[in-house]
């Protein structure tokens, strides 16, 4: 009597127990057939949640455990369901399954016979068979991938580990099998925590290392019960669900306010902090890599003769006195990284103390709060808007009638090629072929002023919709500068002003953000304030 070894596939463990495809299905099938054939069943392999598909027979242990048995001689016939349980890559299955039939093992299929390789019909077949199994596998992930796609623009969770600041609830949904399913609900204790995350980011500078720190002190952990990482918490701070909408790869729910933990303008500036960040060591970096330092303008001050970054350190004076006992004094300072260390031919000064650079330039910030005009006038915005946006039409329609007259001018052109070559064109081919440049030229041009016109019109309609925003912003800040911590002192400068440089004599240059300009009156750009 031949022995059988047998092998049973799922590609997702959920499929274990379920009614069709599964392993129990397949155990079962294989020994019936086993004993109508009158073959003895050996060793049987499972590979629970293995997609043969996406994974190599290199990387399958069952695999590799039934050649190795192979060539011990341990059985003679390898038994399964289907073939595509031995796998559906296209460019490798086929030669896996002709490996054991050349080393003497006899592959059956409970569904579609013996495998052979006795001429070139035997081996296209094989071919064939297994390309179709891949073309399936395609399929089905397409189908599935589209599916979760339209799933998640309809605002419905398609599964997946549930993010910290949500719970799952059965609100009555159902599948297509009519079995209840769950949706994303917001959890409360949760969501405080996830506020606070970022507000400490945007606010205060936290980094996702401290903030991690920060959580854990309070006993607060994740959903697996484990302790918050620097990595948890820069994903939290990307998630768009935070902000009310599900992302799926490319496709994105519309609006849900029920899930929304924290407003866009929240979320919108913590992005803009950590891709601040990611810069590193770039010189437009705006935002300092941490906050900890008492210094205010640590990581955001430049030398104006060298440009190089601005840091700090503590320096400690020790004297003695006049009655014989030694004080030590601590001072914070601002050092000019190139200067200290030799790295350039920098002639400003080395150090700066810190306590008179940073009452400067709260003293500047001040008067920048002090210029604040009152709240844009929403009418008036919008007529302004209006205007430029009708202008930015007028000229659209222009370039389209131009577009559409040089487009039609080519395609004559090119019709005349034809007469040309014939000899019956009153053109020549090099008058044609020069006309044709030269009607392309002006195709691309026009192209191109379309685009920078479209261009023009949305970046109008981006900073109409955030003019409004930035002047909350920048009156909040300005009620609330005075009595803020040395940590909120620095995120706020860091926000307000593009850039600070200090040179020698403790001369201090000042530019604002020209988003907050347009609310500063007589603001002339640049300013200077002299230590």
């Amino acid at each position: 009597m031949e022995t059988a070894y047998t092998l049973y596939r799922v590609s997702t463990k959920k499929q274990v127990d379920k009614q069709k495809d599964d392993i129990p299905m397949q155990r079962e099938a294989c020994r019936e057939f086993a004993e109508r054939m009158g073959w003895q069943i050996g060793k049987e392999f499972l590979e629970k949640g293995v997609s043969g598909f996406k994974v190599s027979a290199n990387d399958r242990d069952a695999i590799q455990d039934l050649k190795a048995a192979a060539i011990r001689g341990e059985f003679q016939i390898l038994l399964v369901f289907m073939f595509d349980r031995i796998g559906r890559i296209d460019d490798e299955t086929p030669f896996v399954v002709e490996w054991f039939v050349k080393h003497g093992i006899k592959v059956w299929s409970v569904q579609e016979g013996e495998q052979r390789f006795e001429s070139h019909v035997d081996k296209l077949m094989n071919y064939i068979r297994f390309w179709q199994a891949s073309g399936e596998s395609e399929k089905t992930s397409m189908r599935i991938k589209t599916r979760m796609q339209q799933l998640t623009a309809e605002g419905s969770y398609t599964g997946g580990p549930v993010p910290f600041g949500y719970q799952l609830e059965k609100r009555g949904r159902l599948n297509k099998r009519g079995k209840e399913i769950y949706d994303l609900a917001v959890n409360p204790v949760e969501a405080e925590w996830v506020v606070q995350i970022f507000e400490k980011t945007v606010k205060e500078g936290y980094g996702t290392y401290r903030i991690a720190s920060y959580l854990n002190q309070n006993g607060v952990r994740t959903h697996n019960g484990s302790k918050f990482q620097s990595n948890t918490i820069s994903r939290i701070l990307r998630n768009k669900l935070f902000c009310g909408y599900i992302v799926s790869g490319e496709a994105v729910s519309p609006h849900m306010r029920e899930l929304q933990i924290v407003d866009k303008e929240l979320f919108e500036q913590a992005q803009y902090i950590l891709d601040q960040r990611a810069k590193k060591n770039d010189d437009d970096r705006q935002i300092a890599m941490t906050t900890k330092s008492q210094a205010l303008l640590s990581g955001i001050m430049f030398c104006a003769h060298c440009g190089g970054r601005l840091t700090s350190n503590v320096y400690r004076d020790t004297y003695s006195r006049a009655d014989g006992s030694v004080r030590t004094a601590e001072y914070l300072r601002y050092i000019c990284y190139h200067k200290s260390r030799k790295l350039c031919q920098c002639d400003g000064q080395s150090t700066y103390t810190a306590r008179k650079v940073d009452a400067a330039v709260c003293t500047a910030v001040m008067d920048i709060f002090g210029r604040i005009t009152d709240t844009p006038d929403e009418m008036v915005l919008q007529k302004k808007y209006n205007k430029e946006i009708a202008s930015c039409k007028a000229k659209q329609t222009k370039l389209n009638m131009e577009l559409k007259k040089y487009t039609n001018q080519l395609d004559k052109l090119n019709e005349e090629i034809a007469n040309s070559l014939t000899g019956d064109s009153v053109y020549s081919p090099e008058q044609l072929s020069s006309a044709i440049n030269a009607m392309n030229h002006k195709v691309e041009d026009a192209q191109l002023q379309l685009e920078i016109v479209q261009n023009e019109m949305s970046n109008k309609k981006a900073s109409m919709e955030k003019v409004k925003p930035c002047y909350e912003r920048f009156s909040g800040w300005a009620n609330e500068f005075l009595l803020a911590s040395t940590e909120r002192k620095k995120m706020i400068i860091s926000q307000l002003v593009s850039r600070i440089e200090i040179s020698k004599g403790y001369k201090i240059n000042l530019e604002l953000n020209m988003d907050y300009e347009q609310f500063c009156e007589g603001w002339n750009g640049l300013q200077f304030a002299r230590v």
